[in-house]
């Protein structure tokens, strides 16, 4: 273990049609809106990128699994444009009633905002807007982590990182690098930060001499005690028998040794709520990083523990003991022991119920993306592997893919190869079944990230 130290109401868009049968908006209250988001590319780039801002559109189950439905968000004004110039992060309540949003880059960077799910095109921003800019910067990373709070992190930037060494010049000795990270949590329910901390951490000692260094942080998760949040970790390493001297006459050490920066997975775990005691838990089961990629890579599961993927280039799940706050070193789901394959790698995955998780993963080698449902509870137990009409597509790439939707017994995958026409599908996870529902089309460089 290592220490260191103004409500209104607007509404955002009145249109509320589709394309297809059931394009009305229910008139009923009580209506269980499942949202889909699609991320535009930027307009200064030929390429898919993901980075030109966020569309989102409610259905209904029966138009969600209805291949009938036609959904078109595409034209100005359809949907909600989500204010944040880049991909936004969104969030959502577990009923569907509302979305969470922090703006990404922009004038109005780190803005928390609420929405009200109306059904269809039809939001309304809701409650007060809270500024998280001072804390979480300009490009925050930000989920939620139960339904009554949020919690963002950021270790990114100018002034997070400082190196301690002893001499001076050429000759000046590495001990270790520190780096800042920045943390809010959020009221979810009635809108506002309830604490943050800027946190300096550092290595133990034996591996931060080394030159092993915490890098990008993100997807932090409250344990189902509400005592510890865990927080994924990318690892970098530079080597610290190559002192650079600087034109100030001051030294750094900026050469990096990637090849020798696996520790194992790494997981920085503070005490909730007060922020404090930093210490990170290392796993030697995996390799890789868990920080994601703007998808959520851990959830507390019914049965208290934390479910960790190693994500978004590993194969492997790894837990959390609830007991001990420490990996449980005697389980490994691998995902590829349980298709019977080689080279998949994890690009999202949402954990269910009672150890039914449905992950999105794809193959070294090969074009496109699957799905498969698996059950953590018994990880020698064979995946389900289910098949989509565009699993193959060069052109489907779940690189950029946010969140998989849950309600009772069904969970929601768009999927639209990047400027293609896809469909949203439905599955059972009680019965391991896949349903090829709504029909998505496609709008060029534009593809559907997520369903809340």
């Amino acid at each position: 273990m290592i220490y260191t130290a103004a409500f209104f109401a607007v509404a955002l868009t009145g249109c509320s049609k589709s394309d297809g049968p059931g394009e009305d908006v229910p008139e009923e209250t009580g209506t269980r809106w499942i949202t889909l988001t699609a991320a535009l590319s930027s307009p200064t780039t030929t390429t898919v990128d993901g980075n030109g801002g966020t569309l989102a559109y409610s259905v209904t189950h029966d138009q969600a699994i209805d291949p009938n439905f036609t959904l078109d968000i595409y034209p100005a004004g359809k949907g909600l444009l989500l204010t944040s110039p880049r991909t936004s992060r969104v969030q959502a309540s577990d009923n569907g009633e509302f979305l969470y949003d922090i703006q990404y880059t922009g004038d109005d960077a780190g803005l928390f905002q609420t929405y009200k799910v109306n059904g269809a095109g039809n939001y309304t921003m809701f409650g007060r807007e809270v500024n998280t800019q001072d804390i979480l910067g300009n490009q925050p990373r930000w989920v939620k982590s139960t339904d009554e709070i949020g919690v963002g992190v950021n270790s990114d930037g100018e002034g997070t990182l400082s190196t301690e060494y002893t001499g001076t010049g050429l000759g000046a000795t590495f001990v270790k690098n520190t780096r800042i990270v920045r943390v809010a949590i959020l009221d979810l329910k009635d809108a506002g930060m309830i604490n943050t901390r800027q946190v300096p951490v550092s290595f133990p000692d034996e591996l931060a001499k080394q030159g092993y260094t915490l890098g990008r942080t993100d997807v932090p998760l409250v344990n189902q005690a509400k005592t510890k949040l865990f927080i994924g970790c990318a690892v970098s390493k530079i080597n610290p028998a190559i002192p650079t001297l600087n034109s100030d006459g001051t030294v750094s050490w900026t050469t990096s040794d990637a090849a020798n920066s696996t520790i194992g997975t790494v997981t920085l775990v503070l005490d909730y709520p007060t922020l404090r005691n930093p210490e990170f838990i290392i796993s030697t089961k995996a390799k890789g990083n868990n920080n994601g990629y703007r998808t959520k890579t851990q959830y507390v599961g019914t049965d208290g523990h934390v479910y960790q993927a190693v994500a978004t280039s590993g194969s492997q799940i790894l837990r959390i003991s609830k007991d001990t706050n420490k990996y449980d070193d005697n389980y490994n789901f691998d995902l590829n022991t349980a298709l019977g394959t080689t080279g998949t790698s994890i690009r999202s995955w949402k954990y269910l119920k009672d150890g039914k998780a449905v992950i999105m993963y794809q193959e070294a080698g090969k074009n496109g993306g699957y799905v498969a449902l698996v059950d953590l509870n018994n990880p020698a137990t064979p995946a389900i592997k289910l098949a989509t009409e565009v699993q193959a597509d060069v052109d489907l790439n779940f690189g950029q893919h946010q969140n998989i939707g849950m309600e009772g017994d069904f969970a929601y995958i768009p999927l639209t190869p990047a400027g293609k026409e896809g469909n949203l599908y439905v599955i059972n996870w009680k019965t391991g079944t896949i349903t090829k529902g709504a029909k998505l089309t496609g709008y060029t460089r534009a593809r559907y990230i997520g369903a809340f």
